[in-house]
C-alpha cells in the first residue's frame, strides 16, 4: 500500500525577491530586514516592527525544503504573510502588492512543482478588485485560492461589500484560508503574549461566526473555507451558537437555517498543540474536515505536524485523510509521486 502524500495546508513565505519588489512599489509597504543573523532577523514595514524574530526559513527556500524532508512533508501550500495583506493601504497599491506576492509564489512553485502548491493574497478592502485578482491568480498563475485576514480594517467578513469576492470564490471553487490578524481587545492583551495566545483564536472565531450568522455560507454553500489554528473557539462553542440561534431573534436576522448547517461546511487545520484537543476536533467535525497544517516557519506553529497526526489514536483511514488525502481533493491537486 502506497503511503499518503502529505500536504501541509498552512505555511507562509516572503522571499527576498518579493521583499525587493514590494519596496519598489512604495516605501510604505517595503519590508526591511534588520539585525540579520544565521537564524533570521527583525522585519519592519513603514518603520514598525511587524515580526520578531523573523525566521530565515521564510525567505530561504533551500532551508524550507530541508525542513520539509526532515519532517516528512511532501508538499507545502505556500501562502503570504499576514503583515503583507496591506488592507489598510490605498486599493491600487494593495493590488500591486498582491500581484507581486502572487507572482512570486507562482515562481517558487514553478521551480519545484512536485513540492509546492500556492494560495495568493488579494486586496479585500476593494472587493471587486480582490475578486478579479483571485480569478487572475487562479486562472493565469495556477494558484488554488487565497489566504485572507479575519477582518478588513475592522469590518467583519459578512460585510455586504464583500459579496463580489465570495461569489467569485464559489464560482472558481477557490480554497479560502482565513488567518487571524489585527485582533480585537488588544488593550487587555498586552501582557504574557495574550495577543497571540488568546487574541488570534478569538479573531478566527469572530471571522467564522460572522460568515455563519451573516448567512454567507448559507448563500454560497459551495465555498471552501478553512480556519486557522484548529478553528479558534468554534468547535468547542458550536453548541452555544446553535442554542443562541434557537432562543434569540438577533441570531436569525441573516441566517434562515440552524447554524450547524453552515458550520458543517467549514474546514480546520491541525494546529492545536495538543493530542487530546486535536482528537476532540476530529471527533467533533470529522476527519474529512481537518487538514494538516504547521504554520511554517513561525515559532507558534507545529513544524512536526506529520508526526503529531501519525501519533493520534484514530483509524488509519482518518489519519491518511488528514495527512493529505482530503487536501488533495480540496485543492484539486493531482496525484503525484510521494517524496522520499
Amino acid at each position: 500500500m502506497t503511503a499518503v502524500r502529505t500536504i501541509d495546508s498552512h505555511t507562509h513565505i516572503l522571499t527576498e525577491e518579493a521583499m525587493r519588489l514590494l519596496g519598489k512599489e512604495s516605501p510604505k509597504v517595503a519590508p526591511v530586514l534588520k539585525d540579520v543573523t544565521e537564524s533570521g532577523g527583525i522585519l519592519e514595514i513603514d518603520g514598525k516592527v511587524v515580526q520578531q524574530p523573523h525566521p530565515r526559513e521564510i525567505w530561504d527556500v533551500g532551508l524550507r525544503l530541508r525542513d520539509m524532508d526532515a519532517n516528512a512533508v511532501d508538499v507545502q501550500v505556500l501562502s503570504p504573510t499576514v503583515f503583507t495583506f496591506f488592507y489598510g493601504h490605498e486599493p491600487n497599491l494593495a493590488l500591486a502588492c498582491s500581484i507581486v506576492q502572487n507572482e512570486d509564489i507562482a515562481a517558487v512553485i514553478r521551480r519545484s512543482p512536485d513540492r509546492f502548491l500556492g494560495l495568493g493574497t488579494v486586496p479585500l478592502q476593494a472587493p471587486q478588485m480582490a475578486a478579479d485578482e483571485l480569478r487572475r491568480s487562479m486562472t493565469k498563475l495556477g494558484l488554488r485560492g487565497a489566504m485572507i485576514g479575519s477582518n478588513v480594517n475592522g469590518r467583519n467578513l459578512d460585510d455586504p461589500a464583500l459579496e463580489p469576492f465570495w461569489a467569485t470564490a464559489e464560482e472558481l471553487d477557490a480554497f479560502i484560508f482565513i488567518h487571524p490578524h489585527a485582533g480585537v481587545g488588544t488593550e487587555r492583551l498586552g501582557s504574557y503574549y495574550l495577543k497571540n495566545l488568546v487574541g488570534l483564536p478569538l479573531e478566527t472565531t469572530i471571522a467564522a461566526t460572522s460568515l455563519v450568522f451573516g448567512g454567507v455560507l448559507e448563500r454560497y454553500p459551495g465555498l471552501k473555507v478553512c480556519l486557522s489554528h484548529g478553528g479558534g473557539f468554534v468547535p468547542y462553542q458550536a453548541g452555544r451558537f446553535e442554542h443562541g440561534w434557537e432562543v434569540r431573534d438577533e441570531a436569525k436576522v441573516n441566517l434562515k437555517s440552524p447554524p450547524t448547517e453552515s458550520i458543517s461546511r467549514l474546514f480546520y487545520d491541525t494546529i492545536l498543540h495538543s493530542k487530546t484537543n486535536l482528537e476532540f476536533l476530529i471527533s467533533a467535525v470529522g476527519p474529512e474536515h481537518v487538514l494538516l497544517g504547521s504554520d511554517y516557519p513561525f515559532d507558534m506553529g507545529n513544524l512536526d505536524c506529520v508526526a503529531r497526526v501519525r501519533a493520534l489514536s484514530i483509524p488509519v483511514a482518518s489519519r491518511d485523510l488528514i495527512l493529505g488525502g482530503y487536501a488533495r481533493t480540496l485543492l484539486s491537486e493531482p496525484i503525484g509521486r510521494r517524496h522520499g
